[in-house]
């Protein structure tokens, strides 16, 4: 089947995530600027999230334009990533509303976690449906990024116990160091064209 529609879809749960989250965000009360510093935890918080659904976003599009089609298992594989997505607006108002407290920090991370294990999984999918020789398969190589930012991610979650604050910026580590654009498969492409 053609990949057209779950792109489609895709693209629109994305764009439903974000409006949530910034849905989350309410003007302060006053008219100076000391007025926002109560909302400016909220505020952190969405332009963590905002910044991982875009990353996410950005490789979930390059990956799509290295396959042809897709089957029932990938939707099903998408679907698991799309939903441990969709938690990021919960987690993210939880833990801008109380100030990164260690529980909604570490509820953050685990689905942080949850995301960066599902996506892998929908990527052996559409590996597993196009063969060891495509280029999907051929552009991925040893996924450094992908496993350490498991790793990063699982040692957030412990820390957050200790220090919330040194778990937020560990998880802000793991979006700086996929904002740098991961061009393996636009490579490829390019190469192949």
């Amino acid at each position: 089947m053609g990949k057209g529609r779950l792109e489609a879809f895709s693209d629109g749960v994305f764009a439903i995530i974000i409006t949530i989250m910034v849905l989350e965000l309410h003007p302060p009360e006053g008219a100076s600027f000391a007025a926002l510093k109560p909302v400016l935890p909220k505020f952190i918080s969405y332009v963590l999230s905002f910044t991982y659904i875009a990353i996410y976003w950005n490789n979930h599009h390059h990956m799509f334009q290295a396959v042809k089609h897709v089957n029932g298992k990938v939707l099903w594989c998408n679907i698991l990533l799309l939903f441990c997505l969709s938690l990021v607006p919960f987690v993210t108002a939880w833990m801008g509303e109380n100030h990164f407290s260690s529980s909604p920090v570490a509820l953050y991370g685990i689905v942080l976690l949850m995301s960066a294990l599902s996506y892998p999984v929908l990527l052996h999918s559409l590996i597993k449906l196009h063969g060891k020789d495509s280029l999907i398969a051929t552009s991925i190589g040893k996924d450094f990024k992908g496993k350490i930012s498991i790793a990063i991610y699982c040692a957030g979650i412990l820390v957050s116990f200790i220090n919330s604050w040194m778990a937020f910026a560990l998880y802000v580590l793991v979006a700086i160091i996929w904002f740098i654009p991961d061009r393996r498969i636009e490579k490829r492409i390019e190469k192949d064209t």
